[in-house]
């Protein structure tokens, strides 16, 4: 074979040891960017408007919650976040409400069933009307009550609150334990509780400011199930 045979084999060698690299490189990229694209979608941000949706326990349903805007994360930790404020409402048995929530921003973790609540977190009592003021509360759907170790107030329908650290609650918010209450009592604003009552009525049975006289540690705070 001359020198002109082999230099032209020699040459389609090469030619084909490149074709086949570029081919090998293109397609590790593609397979790159088609990995990236399935990842970035199964770690992806579900939103959603409007939300109305529903928690049950044991086959009944439990509690409402609304909400302007909804995002659902599919990552490590599946959970549900509501930026922009929530509202929800607590039945009992006979499917009527009987505490109401508000707070401007929740975080439902699905697989621990629970919630985490923050900023303006506020609990009314729809038959006693008492009222719990937290920046902080978490909410167990599986034991039904409400926890924090934060600073907490409960403001009485007699125009009273309770300050202290700490609070376990049942759901319907009959059976309250503040953890560590504060000493004394501080009057509090007609406008920060609902059903408020009158002057004569208040005066008839308090003092002369219509604020009764009660402290932390009365039959109203009693014991919740531990968690």
């Amino acid at each position: 074979m001359t020198n002109n045979g082999r230099r032209k084999i020699l040459d389609r060698y090469i030619y084909f040891c490149v074709l086949f690299l570029f081919i090998t490189v293109t397609a590790c990229e593609n397979s790159e960017q088609e990995i990236k694209a399935f990842t970035e979608k199964k770690v992806g941000v579900d939103e959603a408007a409007a939300i109305e949706t529903y928690f049950s326990q044991a086959g009944k349903m439990r509690a409402k919650l609304t909400s302007p805007v909804m995002f659902r994360y599919q990552d490590t930790l599946p959970r549900v976040e509501f930026p922009q404020s929530l509202h929800v409402d607590f039945y009992n048995d006979s499917l009527q409400v009987e505490s109401n929530l508000d707070a401007l921003y929740g975080r439902y973790i699905e697989g621990q069933k629970k919630m985490f609540l923050k900023d303006s977190v506020v609990v009314v009592q729809r038959f006693n009307q008492d009222t719990l003021r937290c920046k902080e509360l978490w909410w167990d759907q599986n034991k039904e009550i409400f926890y924090t170790d934060k600073p907490i107030r409960i403001t009485k329908k007699d125009g009273t609150i309770l300050p202290g650290q700490g609070l376990e609650a049942s759901q319907d918010f009959r059976n309250i334990k503040i953890i560590n209450p504060s000493q004394g009592i501080l009057p509090v604003a007609e406008s920060e509780f609902p059903g408020a009552p009158t002057p004569d009525s208040a005066r008839a049975d308090g003092d002369s400011t219509g604020r009764r006289n009660r402290l932390p540690g009365t039959p109203d705070t009693l014991p919740v199930p531990q968690r």
